[in-house]
């Protein structure tokens, strides 16, 4: 076990002790164990995927979608700093749907590369807050 905390704009999202987090990075996803080797990343949109316990199955780890940030892996403790993170719990599938029907609808109207750039950012963070709704609701079945 080791300690893991993921820290958004809006406050501490999780702090506890895991035997495994999955972590979105520009390399692609790392899993991290107890006794990890030091390491600072760049952490990517994404989900993140935190196993409790041992023996948890992929059904029991709690997931948060993520917002870019930075990773810091020392002495069997993990923490990631995003500027958004949203638990699976906290999300209500219908409304991500709204809201990613709302950044496709901005996409296609941009009439500029920065407005494309932001629709398509905006896009992209629905696609995956969608993604962990539906992770959640897999888990109640």
């Amino acid at each position: 076990m080791f300690k893991f905390k993921l820290v958004s704009l809006s406050g501490v999202k999780f702090d506890g002790d895991v035997h495994e987090v999955v972590l979105p990075t520009l390399d692609g996803e790392i899993g991290v164990l107890e006794n990890h080797m030091p390491l600072v990343s760049v952490a990517t949109n994404g989900m993140i995927a935190v196993r409790l316990k041992p023996h948890d199955s992929d059904n029991d780890r709690e997931y948060f979608a993520t917002n870019g940030g930075a990773i810091d892996v020392a002495d069997n403790t993990v923490k990631v700093l995003v500027d958004e993170a949203d638990n699976a719990e906290e999300l209500s599938e219908a409304e991500v749907k709204k809201a990613l029907e709302r950044a496709e609808k901005m996409k296609s109207e941009a009439k500029d590369q920065v407005s494309l750039e932001h629709a398509q950012s905006l896009v992209d963070r629905q696609a995956i807050r969608l993604q962990v709704a539906g992770l959640k609701r897999r888990r109640k079945r």
